[in-house]
């Protein structure tokens, strides 16, 4: 029986249902749906009982799933132990574009100084799918904007970032229709600042165009394409005031830094949380 059988196993019973799991995991569903086969081949038993709305786990898979659970988290257990015990420590952060832009590179600069022995990989990608990497312990932790939606994360330290509205210079901020520049993330809490802004002002039929980087809103503003709301300091550092006008909103975001309730937390998680809760 293999650990990887185990861990697609696991998102499967999750989220009751293969397709999601594949998804998720970033595999072909018959890849996942083979996987879960052998694993019933192996162990002689029924896991899954499969409908068209889903599946739903069978007495024998609820039993495997509680084992799985406590497999998997004790082989994340040793993997830390014997890592620091080698003094090879690792921190996995999980984080937006936006937020990777600007603000990781500058607590990282300050952390690997005084911590150089530990391994850091930052992993970016949508709010939701961040939120099941930190649920399933794929990262150790996760730097999220706007209100923490999931009661199985505790916020162990929170920033407050200024955000501003930027337009190419020439262009009338105020029409009646102006184009708005924004993350394809629905959950992204700078598009959500960009729409809260336009319906305060009360822009007529605005018109969204959606990007997935925000090097391509960077660019989208600087071009003239529109305009967008982005964190105050990507926006002095990247772009220039002879091109772009820069309106300071009254109101920023949150930056919170969050992990997952109940897990035991490594000797390079623990530096990370006290290094931030100092600054």
């Amino acid at each position: 029986m293999e650990s990887q059988d185990l861990r697609i196993f696991k998102y499967v019973a999750e989220q009751k249902s293969i397709s999601k799991a594949a998804a998720m995991l970033g595999y072909v569903q018959s890849n996942v749906s083979g996987r879960i086969k052998h694993l019933e081949e192996e162990l002689d038993t029924k896991l899954l009982n499969r409908t068209n709305r889903g599946v739903t786990l069978t007495d024998e898979g609820v039993l495997l799933l509680e084992y799985t659970e406590k497999i998997l988290f004790l082989m994340d257990e040793v993997k830390t132990k014997l890592n620091e015990e080698k003094g090879e420590g690792s921190l996995t952060i999980g984080a937006s574009q936006t937020i990777s832009a600007f603000k990781i590179p500058h607590f990282l600069s300050g952390f690997l100084k005084q911590n150089k022995n530990i391994k850091v990989k930052i992993k970016t990608d949508t709010k939701q799918i961040l939120q099941e990497q930190l649920l399933y312990g794929e990262i150790d932790g996760l730097f999220f904007s706007g209100d923490n939606d999931e009661d199985r994360f505790e916020e162990v330290y929170c920033d407050h970032e200024k955000v501003v509205l930027l337009s190419c210079k020439g262009n009338d901020k105020r029409e009646s229709s102006p184009t708005l520049l924004v993350n394809s993330d629905p959950n992204c809490i700078y598009r959500k600042k960009m729409l809260e802004f336009s319906q305060n002002h009360n822009f007529d039929k605005p018109v969204l165009m959606e990007f997935d980087s925000l090097e391509s809103i960077l660019q989208g503003i600087s071009n003239g394409l529109g305009m967008s709301v982005i964190p105050a300091d990507i926006a002095h550092s990247r772009l220039s005031r002879k091109i772009v006008q820069f309106e300071e909103l009254s109101e920023g975001v949150q930056i919170q830094f969050g992990v997952k309730k109940g897990k035991q937390r490594s000797q390079s998680v623990k530096k990370f949380i006290r290094f931030l809760q100092k600054l």
